[in-house]
């Protein structure tokens, strides 16, 4: 009896000690400083310091449905009745959208850029990968249909995480926003999750995901499995544009492609050469340009 109770208390142990280190990273992933993104751009040539400070933008604050303000920056185009909104990945912020911006302010857009929760000045306590941060973009849109009417013409761009809150939202509401393109996505949390279980810490998932599931389902009010973009891809009716590099070893590209295969009705996709996560802008500008111009062409005209 001694030694089941040994055992026992030795199973629970792990139980909780892997539960809890594996919540931990996944609820509070260091995220990269302003600092250290602004070095980054500025060094890769996207953009420059002087472009940042004499940024012409309107201050946004948009209430989050989880009580905590929504940060972010508008910044006019155009005077037509249409906004991209930008979504980052996790550990960036509003700053790593600047590039997409100039992108989309070019192509005369206004663009709507913000800080999913806990990354940049928007509050939260945790990140969720998507499943929190959809109903914050939906307050985000509502935000844009409110101040400027319901007829605006909306694209939302997301990348990575970005990338798959905006499918997530997309599949959650039809009503949203008339288009949309995401850059690199994974298409389910769990599968995602096996892979970097395998690769970057050589352990079994079955070993960890079980028990990690459990705790971020007590700890975080979600499960693993309620992040899964592939699930609700096939209630996307609007225009998607799939972006993704082929040589990402972070999230597979074979990951956008089963979503694109997914995807029923207007679709289009770019497996893009070079570049690795969330590099296919960075390492393929004229393609990626190319690549929204047909689409943006073809699937929400340019008047």
């Amino acid at each position: 009896m001694k030694k089941i109770l040994i055992l026992l208390g030795i199973l629970i142990g792990y139980i909780t000690t892997i539960g809890m280190i594996f919540t931990n990273i996944v609820m509070f992933m260091k995220k990269k400083t302003d600092d250290e993104i602004l070095e980054r751009e500025t060094r890769e040539g996207r953009l420059t310091l002087d472009e940042v400070e004499s940024l012409k933008k309107e201050d946004v604050s948009i209430q989050s449905r989880f009580g905590y303000m929504i940060k972010g920056w508008f910044v006019k185009g155009t005077d037509k009745k249409r906004v991209i909104i930008i979504s980052h990945g996790v550990t960036q912020n509003k700053l790593n959208s600047i590039k997409y911006m100039k992108l989309f302010l070019e192509r005369d857009w206004n663009v709507l850029l913000y800080d999913h929760r806990r990354h940049g000045e928007t509050g939260g306590k945790t990140t969720s990968y998507g499943h929190y941060e959809k109903f914050d973009l939906e307050s985000v849109v509502s935000w844009v249909k409110e101040k400027f009417g319901d007829d605006t013409t909306i694209g939302i761009h997301g990348e990575s995480m970005g990338a798959v809150t905006t499918l997530l939202y997309a599949g959650m509401i039809e009503d949203g926003a008339n288009f949309y393109i995401v850059d690199c996505p994974f298409s389910d949390f769990e599968a995602q999750l096996k892979y970097l279980l395998k690769v970057d810490y050589k352990v079994p998932a079955p070993l960890v995901l079980p028990f990690a599931n459990v705790f971020l389902k007590l700890r975080d009010g979600y499960s693993i499995r309620d992040v899964s973009p592939v699930s609700v891809i096939q209630n996307i009716k609007k225009p998607v544009l799939f972006i993704h590099s082929a040589k990402d070893d972070y999230i597979l590209p074979e990951m956008t492609m089963e979503l694109y295969k997914m995807k029923e009705g207007p679709k289009q996709m770019l497996i893009a050469e070079k570049g690795k996560h969330a590099y296919s802008f960075a390492d393929n500008q004229e393609a990626y340009e190319k690549v929204i111009d047909d689409f943006l062409d073809k699937y929400v005209g340019t008047d």
